[in-house]
């Protein structure tokens, strides 16, 4: 395909990104392929390779738009506060798709929105009187903590789901079953902030 057939299809990357993007929301990232995006957009494979060119590209695309979610804009004075809301927009970006936490975890995306909200992190770690290396670490430590719960929350089986409780309780795991009741998709939020606290007090 060349540059003027793409053009004609009235197609561009955004395009075929949202869509990836939608088809995701509903159905789950395992139904997103070039295959998929073409027939929603009826269009032959070539044309949305064209822009996508594989389907890693595809993903990552697609991680950056998740985090293009998780605005820079009118942030807090205050550097430590900054940080905060940084950590709590990116979670709720991440959370703004159906395995999107999953997608933004599985990429390495150097790409603009990506590379903008790391910016805007270190900054305020930098602001908040970090040193350069611990800057960059402690904001590595708090991207996969988000991460990581963040697929844990998206996960997390359904209220009817007992095999958690029913594994435990016919196992030997005390100290699982003293604490059981804690295991509870309620307390994610808490469990966010306590974390937060937890690593941004350490550094």
């Amino acid at each position: 395909m060349t540059k003027s057939q793409a053009s004609r299809s009235g197609l561009d990357v955004d395009s075929v990104v949202w869509t990836a993007l939608d088809l995701m929301d509903e159905q789950g990232a395992d139904a997103v392929s070039i295959r998929s995006i073409a027939t929603r957009l009826d269009v032959r494979m070539n044309t949305v390779l064209w822009h996508a060119k594989t389907k890693a590209r595809l993903r990552e695309l697609m991680a950056d738009a998740i985090i293009a979610k998780a605005s820079t804009d009118d942030l807090p004075d205050d550097p430590h506060d900054r940080v905060r809301e940084l950590a709590h927009r990116y979670r709720r970006a991440l959370l703004s798709h159906r395995d999107g936490a999953s997608i933004v975890a599985g990429t390495y995306a150097a790409e603009p929105a990506t590379l903008g909200f790391a910016d805007a992190l270190v900054g305020a770690l930098l602001a908040d009187g970090h040193g350069e290396k611990e800057a960059v670490w402690l904001c590595w430590t708090v991207v996969y903590f988000t991460l990581g719960l963040a697929q844990e929350e998206q996960a997390f089986p359904d209220p009817g789901d007992h095999r958690l409780a029913s594994a435990v309780t016919a196992g030997a795991y005390p100290a699982l079953a003293r604490v059981l009741p804690h295991f509870d998709r309620a307390g994610f939020d808490e469990r966010f902030d306590f974390g937060l606290d937890l690593v941004l007090r350490r550094g």
